[in-house]
C-alpha cells in the first residue's frame, strides 16, 4: 500500500499512456491537415442518360478548352465523368459556358469545388470537412407539402381496397366513391348495409370513423379517416417526399446536400456549391408521375366530352394533341411501384422511350391485368403538378396547376409483368427527365417552392474568413491569458488547447461532417470552455501547495478536480444532446461541434496536460512550481 501511494505521488505515467497520446496526436494532425489545402474551382461534366463518354469525348473537351485559351490545373476522368480543375473562378465560369454550349444535351455541365488535398493524404482516406451553404455558397429551397392533397390521395387509395373487401365477403354494393373528403359506400337496401357493417368494422374500425345514412333511396355508410390515420398519412407524405427528394438530388450528383424536415409540412433543401438553379429547381419542383389504366372501350369519348357524361363510371382524359379518351377508374399501377427506369430509343419506331421495371406488388398487378385483357388497350397517363405565378388584380398569385395527359394507349399483345416500355414521348430530354423522376420515386403529395435563396460563393468566402478570424482571435486571447496567469502550466494548457482544436477538426473531417457558421460558433465556444478544466486543476494545485509537498499538490490537484470537471462537462454534454435531439439543422450543427469539443477537451485537459506536467516535474525533487 505504501509503495503504491509513493508511485502515485511520484507523478509518473506508464508508457502506454504516452504512446496513446502520441498516436492520437499524429492521427489528429494527419486527418486535420486536408482542411489547410482549400478547394479548386472546377467543372464537373456528367454524361446525360443513354450517353457514354469515351476517349473521343476527352479529346473534344481538351480541344474546346485549349481553343478558348483556358489554363487547366488538372483534368481527371473517373466513373464515366470529367472533373476539370482551374486556377481561378473566372476560368471556371468561362469553361462552363463553353462546354455547356458545345456538348449540348449529351452532357450535364455543373460548377463544383474540388478539394485540393494531396494524393498521399487521399491515399489515407483523409478528406476535408464539407462546408455548408452559408460557407460554400449554393441554393436554398423551402418547400411546402400539400397535406390536403395527401389526404385526398389516401381516400382514393382506399376505394379499391374497400371494394375488394366487400367482394371477398360476397356483399354487393352500388358504388364506392369519394365525396367531400369522405368515402361513401352505397348499397341497394338496408339489409345489405346491415350485412356489410360488421365486415367494414372488422377491416377499418381503427382507420375510419363510420356514419350510417339510411334516409336516402340507396342507404350508405360514410367513412371518414380518423385523426390518428390523418396524422399517420401526413407523416408518411412528409417522410416519403424527403426520401424522394434525396433520391432525386443523388441523381443530380450534388455533393453533401442538406434535406430536412421543418415543422409538420415543410422541407428544407440546401444544395451547397450549386449556382445554376434552373436544373435543380426543375427536378425538385416536378411532381411528375405515371398511372397505368385500362381504356374503357364501351363508349364514345367524343360524345362523352361533349355531354360531360362518361359511361360505366369511366373518366375522360385527353391525349397531348387534344383527342379525348375514356379510361377506367381503377389504377393498375402508379409511379410508386416503379423501382427502375431507363430512357432510350425505340428500335421499331425510332422515337424516345422509357424502359420500366416494377416492384413485386406492381408486377403481380400488371400480370393479372394483362392476363385478363389481351387485345384491350392500356393507357399511360403522365401527371404533372406545377405552380404557376399569375397576375390577378395587379398582384402576383401562385396557382397550382395539374395536367394529366395520356401519352400512350397501346393494345396489350400478350402477358407481361414487371418489365415493359413506355413510348410516345416527345423528345429524348423528356424521356430522360421522366426516367429520372420514376427512378427517384413518386412524391406522396405535391409540393410548392415557397422560398428560394441563392448564396453566392463570395458571400460564402466572407463567412469563412470571418469565422476563421473569430476562432483565431479567441484562441490567441485564451493563449495570452493562460500564459500570463499560470506561467509554465499555462503554456502546457495552451499546447493542450491547440491539440484539442486539431482533434476537433480531425474528428469532423473523419465523420465527413458539414461545417456551418453555427458549427464554427460551437468550436469558438469550445475553445473558450476548454481551459476551464485546466483553470480548476491549476487553482486546486495552488491550494494544495500551501499544505502539501510539490508532488502531492500536483497529484491532488488533478485527482480532486476531476469530479468537478466531469460534472460540469457532463451537464453541458447533456444540454448539447438535447439541442441535437430537438433542434433543426443549424442547431444540430452547433450541438455536434459542441459535443465533440467537450469530449476532446476533457481528454486533452486531463490526460494531455497531465502527461506533459509529469514529463516536466514528475519523479523529480522540485522546490518551486511555475504556476
Amino acid at each position: 500500500m505504501f509503495q503504491t501511494q509513493q508511485k502515485l505521488i511520484a507523478n509518473n505515467y506508464p508508457a502506454w499512456k504516452y504512446l496513446l497520446l502520441v498516436v492520437i496526436t499524429i492521427v489528429g494532425l494527419t486527418y486535420a491537415m486536408p482542411n489547410l489545402f482549400g478547394d479548386d474551382p472546377a467543372v464537373q461534366i456528367s454524361p446525360a442518360k443513354s450517353v457514354e463518354f469515351n476517349q473521343g469525348t476527352q479529346t473534344e473537351v481538351a480541344s474546346l478548352l485549349d481553343q478558348a485559351g483556358l489554363s487547366v490545373k488538372s483534368s481527371v476522368f473517373e466513373n464515366g465523368r470529367f472533373l476539370i480543375r482551374f486556377h481561378n473562378t473566372e476560368d471556371q465560369l468561362k469553361a462552363k459556358s463553353i462546354l455547356k454550349d458545345s456538348l449540348g444535351r449529351k452532357a450535364v455541365v455543373a460548377l463544383n469545388l474540388a478539394p485540393a488535398t494531396p494524393a498521399w493524404l487521399q491515399g489515407l482516406s483523409a478528406q476535408p470537412m464539407y462546408l455548408g451553404l452559408d460557407l460554400r455558397g449554393g441554393v436554398h429551397f423551402l418547400m411546402d407539402v400539400d397535406m390536403e392533397a395527401a389526404i385526398d390521395k389516401a381516400y382514393l387509395r382506399y376505394i379499391d381496397e374497400v371494394k375488394g373487401t366487400l367482394r371477398d365477403a360476397r356483399i354487393r354494393y352500388v358504388s364506392v366513391d369519394v365525396a367531400e373528403q369522405k368515402l361513401e359506400v352505397q348499397f341497394k337496401d338496408v339489409a345489405t348495409l346491415s350485412e356489410a357493417m360488421p365486415v367494414l368494422r372488422q377491416a377499418y374500425e381503427n382507420r375510419f370513423i363510420m356514419t350510417i345514412d339510411e334516409t336516402t333511396a340507396a342507404p350508405k355508410v360514410m367513412l371518414s379517416l380518423s385523426q390518428a390515420t390523418i396524422d399517420e398519412t401526413k407523416k408518411y407524405a412528409l417522410q416519403q417526399n424527403i426520401t424522394t427528394l434525396r433520391n432525386r438530388i443523388n441523381e443530380l450528383g450534388v455533393a453533401e446536400p442538406v434535406i430536412q424536415q421543418q415543422g409538420d409540412r415543410r422541407i428544407v433543401v440546401q444544395l451547397p456549391g450549386v449556382q445554376d438553379t434552373a436544373r435543380a429547381k426543375e427536378i425538385l419542383g416536378a411532381t411528375a408521375t405515371l398511372e397505368f389504366r385500362l381504356v374503357e372501350e364501351q363508349g364514345d369519348p367524343y360524345r362523352a366530352e361533349k355531354t360531360g357524361y362518361a359511361p360505366n363510371g369511366s373518366l375522360i382524359y385527353k391525349f397531348r394533341d387534344g383527342r379525348p379518351i375514356l379510361l377506367q377508374r381503377r389504377i393498375i399501377v402508379s409511379g410508386e411501384n416503379v423501382i427502375n427506369a431507363q430512357s432510350g430509343i425505340d428500335p421499331q419506331q425510332g422515337s424516345s422511350m422509357v424502359s420500366v421495371t416494377l416492384d413485386g406488388a406492381g408486377g403481380r398487378k400488371m400480370l393479372a391485368t394483362t392476363k385478363q385483357n389481351v387485345g384491350n388497350r392500356m393507357a399511360v397517363v403522365y401527371i404533372e403538378n406545377r405552380v404557376d405565378t399569375i397576375e390577378e388584380n395587379g398582384q402576383e398569385v401562385k396557382k397550382r396547376v395539374t395536367t394529366k395527359d395520356v401519352i400512350n394507349a397501346a393494345v396489350i399483345r400478350g402477358q407481361f409483368a414487371n418489365r415493359f416500355q413506355i413510348t410516345g414521348l416527345d423528345s429524348p430530354q423528356e424521356a430522360q427527365d421522366l426516367a429520372l423522376l420514376l427512378r427517384a420515386g413518386a412524391l406522396a403529395a405535391p409540393m410548392e417552392i415557397v422560398e428560394e435563396r441563392t448564396v453566392g460563393p463570395s458571400l460564402g468566402q466572407d463567412n469563412i474568413n470571418q469565422g476563421f478570424i473569430s476562432v483565431v482571435v479567441g484562441f490567441i486571447l485564451v493563449l495570452v491569458v493562460m500564459a500570463w496567469r499560470y506561467k509554465v502550466f499555462g503554456m502546457v494548457a495552451n499546447v493542450a488547447l491547440l491539440l484539442n482544436l486539431v482533434i476537433i477538426v480531425a474528428v469532423l473531417s473523419m465523420l465527413q461532417a458539414t461545417l456551418t457558421l453555427p458549427g464554427i460558433a460551437g468550436i469558438v465556444l469550445t475553445v473558450g470552455m476548454a481551459v476551464d478544466a485546466n483553470v480548476l486543476i491549476f487553482e486546486r494545485i495552488r491550494e494544495e501547495m500551501r499544505n502539501s509537498s510539490i508532488q502531492t499538490a500536483i497529484y491532488a490537484g488533478y485527482e480532486k478536480a476531476f469530479v468537478t470537471i466531469a460534472d460540469a462537462n457532463i451537464t453541458t454534454l447533456l444540454a448539447a444532446i438535447v439541442l441535437f435531439s430537438f433542434g433543426t439543422g443549424p442547431i444540430k450543427g452547433f450541438a455536434i461541434t459542441l459535443s465533440i469539443g467537450i469530449i476532446t477537451s476533457m481528454f486533452t485537459a486531463i490526460l494531455g496536460t497531465r502527461a506533459v506536467i509529469n514529463l516536466i516535474y514528475g519523479n523529480k525533487r522540485v522546490e518551486k512550481l511555475s504556476i
